[in-house]
C-alpha cells in the first residue's frame, strides 16, 4: 500500500496498526506477538494466523521488510518508510476522530 492509496482507502484495521508499531523494532512472529499483547495490556492477542497474515500482507504492500532469516520459523521483519508514512497518517485520521468524538460527546471538554 502506497500512502496514496493508503489516504484514498482510508483506516488500518488494529491488528494491522498494532504490527506495524509492533515493527519500529525488528522482531519476528513470537516477539510481535508478545509486544502487542503487553502494549495493549492483554486486550489485543493476535493468534499466528491472523499475525502472518497481516504480515504477508503488509509485506506484500512494501509496508514492512525481511531483515533476517535465522530459520524458516524465525524471520525477522521491520517497518519500513512507506509504512512510517501510513503509520504517521494513521495517527492524523486518529486524532481527528477522537476530537470529534470529544466535541460531541463532552461539548468540545478534554475527557480521557
Amino acid at each position: 500500500m502506497t500512502l496514496k492509496e493508503y489516504i484514498k482507502g482510508g483506516a488500518l484495521t488494529e491488528a494491522t496498526y498494532l504490527t506495524l508499531l509492533a515493527l519500529y523494532t525488528p522482531r519476528h512472529g513470537y516477539e510481535m506477538m508478545k509486544f502487542i499483547k503487553e502494549c495493549t495490556h492483554g486486550r489485543v492477542v493476535l493468534g499466528a494466523g491472523t499475525l502472518y497474515g497481516a504480515v504477508h500482507t503488509l509485506e506484500k504492500k512494501q509496508l514492512i521488510a525481511l531483515v533476517s532469516s535465522e530459520a524458516a520459523d524465525k524471520k525477522v521483519y521491520q517497518i519500513t518508510e512507506a509504512g512510517r508514512q501510513v503509520v504517521e497518517q494513521e495517527l492524523l485520521r486518529l486524532k481527528q476522530i477522537h476530537a470529534l468524538g470529544v466535541q460531541i460527546v463532552y461539548g468540545g471538554e478534554q475527557h480521557e
